[in-house]
């Protein structure tokens, strides 16, 4: 797993867990919206760390830590991520994964594999707009549905989040993701903040009166929307 990327610890990241975030590098998704362009474009950005420094560091901070977060990118596209989080399960952690869903055979398999115990899915928007709103030209949503029908099974803890940016969610997408998704055990509405490292520029995001309209739609068939970064 290359590791382009550490937070030394987290209380934000990992529900109810002090934990470390790492970033993996490469996604097969180009969100304008996302905050990660350097991980994103530059598949070939050098880690900042070999493997065993990083190993070194977990066991080093036992005493501290409780989980470790696994993000990207898009983390299911490292080829030895398996033998990675078996690793990391082997000095006694927890581990979230943070995904897009497309990978949903890999998801599978790791969680039937007992190698995550909690995970986040991002939940672009509507399947109307899915295409657009991951800057992609092609991409059919037969993947991600079947991840988002996986994790309503409840074979893991998880949740949903969607990060609304005004250019590509309205109230019509979000009524169209409430007839989508049939209460999840979590969704959360991410407010967008624009930086220099997204990858399209002029992107807006949304108030907090905003939000909790989004928030209201989707109670009508969930029982747990909270919002974020508002």
């Amino acid at each position: 797993m290359e590791i382009c990327g550490l937070q030394k610890v987290t209380l934000l990241d990992f529900p109810d867990r002090v934990a470390c975030t790492v970033f993996t590098g490469g996604c097969n998704f180009r969100c304008p919206f996302c905050h990660n362009k350097l991980l994103v474009e530059q598949e070939e950005i050098l880690p900042i760390m070999e493997w065993r420094e990083f190993f070194d560091f977990l066991k080093k901070r036992r005493s501290v830590l409780e989980g470790v977060c696994i993000t990207g990118g898009e983390p299911l596209m490292q080829k030895d991520l398996e033998w990675a989080l078996e690793e990391i399960k082997g000095l006694g952690y927890l581990i979230k994964l943070d995904t897009n869903g497309s990978y949903v055979n890999s998801l599978k398999n790791l969680i039937f594999g007992g190698l995550v115990d909690y995970v986040a899915m991002d939940i672009k928007n509507s399947r109307e707009r899915y295409l657009e709103t991951i800057g992609l030209g092609v991409y059919s949503t037969r993947d991600v549905e079947e991840s988002v029908e996986f994790l309503l099974s409840g074979e893991v803890d998880y949740e949903f989040r969607t990060t609304v940016v005004r250019e590509f969610h309205g109230a019509r997408e979000f009524e169209s993701i409430r007839r989508w998704i049939s209460n999840p055990k979590r969704y959360y509405l991410q407010g967008f903040q624009a930086s220099e490292n997204v990858m399209v520029r002029g992107l807006t995001g949304y108030g907090r009166e905003d939000m909790e309209g989004f928030a209201e739609i989707l109670r009508k068939n969930m029982n747990f929307v909270e919002i974020r970064g508002i």
